[in-house]
């Protein structure tokens, strides 16, 4: 058997298959090198993932994560070998190749990822072999919720969006402006509260100047982004939350910068357990 995880920022999906086929899935918080100490990473799986297998015990790990670059995967891999002593097939890559992986299988292609972050790369079929550098929520993730979220909350309260929607909103949510603030500039993970504002744009996009707003930010992440890559005859793929749920918009935004869109899934690990099955 082995396991197979997906790593966001937000969540971590694991699924457990055995010759093909799916034994169990799971979700667990994300897990991130980066941003959390070899020790909690350690914890959390512990606590949340080892509970839910039940006994069962991976032949093999495949680990693909947010966070897990060329300088952080050696973190990751020796927090999965606290967890998996017995387990001598540990394997950390980045959350970019899974997308890549499953979107793409072993042709050559673009694939995005569009969840809670936003990230793109060129791939040979292969490997990875140009990326444009996301820079976080605060400086690019172009494409992403969090930047969706950062983009509405503006509109909020800058009057561009109609009065009615600020309304139902602030009514719906509970919030405040000083809440909002305090959220975003005063706790940690601001990227997952803003994210965390989808569910309620989704909702509304029969308002036009939100609508626009959805389109918008996707079109940033073909400009910023993907052009960099200089191949527009090749289909680009996504997987996320944000893409998945967007996916009409997101098609409209990608023939708008002249692209066109081929796979769009809410995660990848169906389609990396039939890729390791296959590479196995």
């Amino acid at each position: 058997m082995i396991l197979i995880a997906d790593s966001g920022s937000t969540n971590t999906d694991w699924l457990m298959a055995e010759n093909g086929n799916e034994v169990l899935r799971i979700t667990t918080q994300g897990l991130n090198p980066i941003h959390q100490q070899e020790e909690v990473i350690c914890e959390l799986m512990r606590c949340e993932l080892l509970p839910q297998l039940d006994g069962k015990s991976p032949g093999g790990v495949y680990f693909y994560g947010s966070g897990c670059n060329e300088f952080m995967s050696a973190k990751m891999e020796a927090a999965l070998a606290r967890v998996f002593p017995e387990c001598h097939n540990l394997n950390v890559f980045s959350d970019l190749l899974a997308a890549a992986r499953a979107v793409c299988g072993k042709s050559e292609g673009i694939a995005c990822i569009m969840g809670t972050g936003a990230n793109s790369c060129l791939y040979d079929g292969e490997r990875i072999v140009a990326n444009t550098p996301p820079l976080g929520y605060i400086l690019g993730d172009e494409g992403s919720g969090a930047v969706l979220g950062k983009l509405f909350v503006n509109a909020v309260f800058k009057g561009l969006l109609p009065e009615e929607i600020k309304k139902a909103w602030l009514e719906e949510s509970g919030m405040s402006y000083q809440y909002i603030i305090n959220k975003v500039y005063r706790e940690p993970l601001a990227n997952r509260f803003l994210a965390s504002l989808s569910p309620f744009i989704a909702k509304h996009l029969s308002c036009e100047p939100l609508r626009e707003i959805v389109v918008g930010n996707f079109r940033e992440h073909f400009r910023r982004n993907v052009n960099r890559y200089g191949r527009k005859e090749l289909t680009v793929g996504a997987v996320g939350s944000i893409a998945y749920f967007y996916r009409d918009l997101l098609a409209e935004a990608a023939a708008a910068e002249g692209y066109t869109l081929g796979k769009v899934m809410r995660s990848p690990l169906d389609n990396l357990m039939q890729y390791h099955s296959i590479s196995s």
